[in-house]
């Protein structure tokens, strides 16, 4: 079965903004594929407001949460893949919850290619149509 983690996090995040509070994400800014604002690192962790007022283009996919976002006045893209969060939670009262840690999940390999489907089916005439008149 799939990670249960972006689900989760989606549905925390809508809990936390229906009850009018500020969501963030705790994430391990060490993983490879993390791009986050380094400069605002610490101890290899980032936290992150991902509320509607602080965050434009949301979009928590189930591979990852991307967004765009201002830090010291500079807009930046941000894409934190969901394996990296570590936890989401209210600012306002720390409702939320906290993940265990997980691996990167193993790249699907491409399917093996397949022939190309016939040009005539069995059965069917190949070539242009014709019609025949019938008496």
């Amino acid at each position: 079965m799939s990670s249960s983690r972006p689900y989760i996090i989606r549905a925390l995040y809508e809990w936390i903004v229906d009850n009018n509070c500020t969501p963030y994400i705790l994430v391990n800014a060490e993983v490879e594929t993390v791009e986050v604002p380094q400069e605002y690192v610490k101890d290899g962790q980032i936290v992150l407001n991902i509320s509607p007022t602080a965050v434009r283009d949301l979009l928590i996919g189930n591979d990852a949460i991307d967004f765009n976002g201002r830090f010291g006045g500079i807009a930046r893209h941000l894409h934190v893949p969901t394996y990296a969060v570590m936890a989401i939670y209210a600012r306002e009262n720390g409702q939320g919850m906290v993940f265990d840690s997980e691996e990167a999940p193993e790249p699907t390999p491409d399917p093996a290619p397949t022939s190309p489907e016939p040009t005539a089916k069995p059965g069917k005439p190949s070539g242009r149509p014709s019609l025949k008149v019938v008496k």
